[in-house]
């Protein structure tokens, strides 16, 4: 019995090392590898229809966080925050507020083996293409998705309701659509311009009643010392309700970069004494958003 349980563990420490490297390998041979890791099929089936498999199961009790951050990008701001801006581009279906990420805060363990295949998103593409898009021509935004459920989304699986990379997409997308943050100041008069000016106060009194006070309104600061408008961050519980308190948290920009002269800078807190711009998207130069 004890042979047979350390060849058990050693084939799912196989299994969690291999699958992430057959990602990259023709469908033929991934089903010819998958095919003799004998505990593979099973943890794949979890993996992939979102049921815990025994490994997920014995690290449920390290699931203690209790705060996400959701972070929406302007991109008409976010190629401001490039090292290099010509690294920056928007495609032409994008004239909204985009996805940039859904984080745990603090969470103590994340399933690093877990993989992430286009079928898993297939059915989302469309909705992923429109609000969840990659604003940098170095990274396809399949890439992107795939980054942010490794380094975050895998993170979450430990609750029940985020626990596939599908289910993961599908609570973002809802939560994009329940954050509709163009349209809330464009009711309220606040519209992308390259010449008007706005104060932070404005643009949380508009957004307090609809994502609550524990937001956050960030800037960064463009290459002519300008404040420009950036990401709202809109901090949540685990159950998705607006607001979360928890000792030690705190709004840590989560942001995956990519490393000096090709990654987003970390934004700020917009300064409550500065205005800033909010910059119109121009998808031709759109690291010159007003010429």
């Amino acid at each position: 019995m004890i042979t047979t349980s350390a060849e058990d563990q050693k084939k799912t420490e196989m299994s969690c090392t291999v699958l992430p490297l057959l990602v990259t390998l023709s469908p033929a041979l991934f089903f010819l590898l998958l095919r003799d890791v004998s505990v593979t099929q099973g943890l794949w089936e979890d993996y992939k229809y979102g049921r815990h498999s025994s490994e997920l199961l014995h690290q449920e009790h390290n699931c203690s966080w209790t705060c996400m951050l959701f972070t929406l990008q302007w991109p008409g701001g976010f190629c401001q925050s490039l090292y290099k801006e010509t690294q920056c581009k928007i495609p032409q279906n994008i004239s909204s507020w985009t996805i940039h990420g859904l984080w745990p805060l603090h969470a103590q363990w994340c399933c690093s083996c877990w993989p992430f295949f286009h079928s898993d998103v297939q059915e989302l593409k469309e909705e992923l293409t429109e609000y969840w898009p990659s604003l940098l021509k170095t990274k396809s935004s399949f890439h992107f998705w795939k980054e942010e459920w490794i380094k975050h989304g895998s993170c979450a699986a430990c609750v029940e309701g985020f626990n596939s990379p599908l289910r993961y997409f599908q609570i973002c997308l809802k939560l994009r659509h329940q954050f509709d943050i163009y349209k809330l100041l464009e009711d309220a008069g606040i519209t992308p311009s390259c010449e008007r000016l706005y104060k932070v106060a404005e643009v949380q009194k508009v957004l307090l009643p609809h994502i609550g006070e524990k937001h956050e309104v960030q800037c960064v600061q463009d290459q002519k010392d300008r404040q420009v408008l950036f990401q709202v961050k809109v901090r949540l519980s685990r159950n998705l309700t607006i607001g979360c308190d928890h000792h030690g948290d705190t709004n840590v920009d989560l942001a995956v970069g990519l490393g000096p002269g090709q990654g987003p800078s970390t934004g700020h807190p917009c300064p409550p004494d500065v205005p800033f711009y909010y910059f119109p998207i121009n998808h031709q130069e759109p690291w010159r958003p007003c010429g």
